[in-house]
Order: structure tokens, then sequence, then C-alpha cells
């Protein structure tokens, strides 16, 4: 049975990162809450997942003209060293404060998004 819930996981993380709208978002949830997974483990895992996916979606919106290049090193230079920076705060920090993170940046985009539909909808009408 967890061998499914697993491939179920990937499965929808895969698709998500894919897409361009964050895997993780999905894929750490699934495995900490449905399969019990320990939160920095999967976290783990779903840098792992990245990579690959991450390669593959690159590729495909290269090809598709979907990345703008102008501005692109600014954007990847200082993710690169916060992205190393929050790797090994991540392996210092207990396990609770790293779920009770997760969980309030997840509320936070969700506030965020919500608030936005609703600004969008108030200059459409």
């Amino acid at each position: 049975m967890s061998f499914y819930l697993y491939f179920l996981s990937g499965l929808i993380g895969g698709v998500l990162g894919g897409m361009g709208m964050g895997g993780g978002t999905a894929l750490i949830p699934l495995l900490t809450l449905l399969l019990r997974v320990p939160q920095a483990a999967a976290q783990g895992a779903n840098l792992l997942s990245f990579f690959p996916m991450a390669l593959f979606a690159l590729q495909m919106h290269f090809k598709s003209g979907l990345i703008k290049k102008d501005g692109l090193p600014l954007l990847i230079l200082p993710a690169l060293v916060l992205s190393a920076a929050g790797a090994l705060a991540a392996g210092a920090l207990p396990a609770l404060l790293l779920r009770r993170a997760f969980g309030a940046l997840l509320v936070f985009l969700s506030l965020a998004g919500l608030v936005k539909r609703i600004k969008a909808g108030r200059r459409g009408a």
C-alpha cells in the first residue's frame, strides 16, 4: 500500500513541479502527513526529486520560449547562496520548527493568493 502512496505523492509533486508551480508545496505535506516521513527527510526527498524534474521542465520551458533571460543571473546567484544557507539551517533546526515554518509559509501563500483574487475581482466588476 505505501508503495502506491509514495508513487502517487511523486506523481502529484512531479506534475506540479513540471508546471512550475512548486512540486514541494504538495510533496512535502503528502510525505509528512500521509506517509509520516519526518519533516527534514521530506524536505531532503523533495530536493532530490527536484533536480531531474527541474532539468526536464527547464528544457521544455526554454523550447517553448517561456523563460525570460533578462536578469536571470541576478535571480540565480542569490537563490544559490540562500539555498545553501537554508539547507544548513534546515539541518540544524528542530523538526517541529521546520514543520511550523513550512505550514506558516503555506498559509501565507494561500492568503496572498486569496487577496490577489479578491482585488482582481473588484477591478473586473
